[in-house]
């Protein structure tokens, strides 16, 4: 049986009146998270980390942010692509581990909706995701609340 880990990091910037969405859930702030797309940086750093362990580029090769088709989509659309492609190359996700460090607001009480919402695309069990909330403890960027990041560890199985 062949396995591979794969890394994923993603993080961008919060700018004031933009919504938030992590891990596919909307959350209320007053700031959200800036990108080409819905700036989804916990997806992002899942695709990251599944493309990663099945040798095949990055988020930005697949989904760059010049092509305007990619202009505002949900990234969970990008998830199902993601997991499309890497099952054509018949690999299977055995688990996640995922970490968001975001000084504000706290998403501990988003995350079992995230787990349901990402398990649901993947197609895997909630138990195979975790994932973890950090602050930096008011340090760099992160700590003065101007961005946030995502870092994701994925386990593939090739499929027999």
């Amino acid at each position: 049986m062949k396995y591979k880990v794969g890394f994923g990091f993603d993080t961008h910037r919060l700018t004031a009146g933009l919504p938030m969405t992590i891990g596919g859930v909307t959350i209320e702030h007053t700031s959200g998270l800036e990108g080409h797309s819905d700036a989804d940086l916990l997806i992002h750093a899942i695709i990251d980390a599944l493309f990663s362990a099945a040798d095949m580029q990055d988020i930005g090769y697949h989904f760059p942010d010049t092509d305007p088709r990619y202009k505002g989509i949900k990234s969970t659309e990008l998830l199902k692509e993601c997991i499309n492609m890497i099952s054509e190359e018949n690999w299977q996700i055995e688990n996640l581990a995922c970490t968001v460090v975001i000084q504000k607001p706290k998403i501990l009480p988003y995350i079992p909706q995230m787990k349901q919402i990402l398990a649901q695309i993947m197609q895997i069990s909630t138990t195979d995701i975790s994932i973890n909330a950090k602050t930096s403890e008011h340090l760099g960027f992160i700590g003065r609340e101007e961005g946030a990041s995502a870092h994701v560890v994925a386990l593939l199985k090739k499929k027999q």
